[in-house]
């Protein structure tokens, strides 16, 4: 099973591919996809999606795991991000694929067994897991890698 993981944006929409085979889990790939920081959000949406599109399709996701939205104060940011994960979701829906959502917060839990775990221990405990060879740069990017991975622990743990 291919699983995709998506930070939801509106400039970066961070993502990881996970192969999960007989319980064994692999990272594919992970990275972003960008939209110029200065365009309409409707051409960002846009762009979102073909980019989803090609994901989906290139790599025959079957899953799709997806970051709740958590804001304090930014609203206007919270509705932009909110569209783009519509785009997300609508897309999952129109390739028949499951959708699961985790916070931030669960996957902290899940990954370092500590909810009030900082980025750094984060990204040390997915080099472990994942036997890297260095944490990933960017906190996003682990953000990425730990939710999917939370996503798969899940799945063998309820079978």
């Amino acid at each position: 099973m291919i699983i995709l993981w998506i930070d939801p944006g509106t400039t970066t929409v961070w993502y990881c591919l996970l192969e999960d085979k007989n319980s064994k889990i692999k990272i594919i790939d992970y990275w972003v996809l960008k939209t110029a920081p200065k365009i309409n959000l409707e051409i960002k949406l846009l762009e979102i999606w073909t980019d989803l599109v090609e994901l989906i399709k290139t790599h025959k996701v079957e899953k799709i795991v997806i970051e709740k939205l958590y804001f304090q104060t930014n609203t206007k940011t919270a509705i932009d991000v909110a569209q783009a994960r519509g785009v997300v979701m609508y897309e999952a829906i129109k390739h028949n694929l499951k959708i699961e959502e985790y916070t931030p917060l669960q996957v902290k839990k899940a990954i370092t067994w500590n909810w009030k775990a900082n980025k750094i221990q984060l990204k040390n405990a997915i080099k472990i897991l994942f036997w890297l060879e260095e944490v990933p740069y960017y906190d996003d990017a682990a953000d990425a890698i730990g939710m999917a991975y939370m996503w798969a622990l899940n799945k063998n743990f309820l079978e």
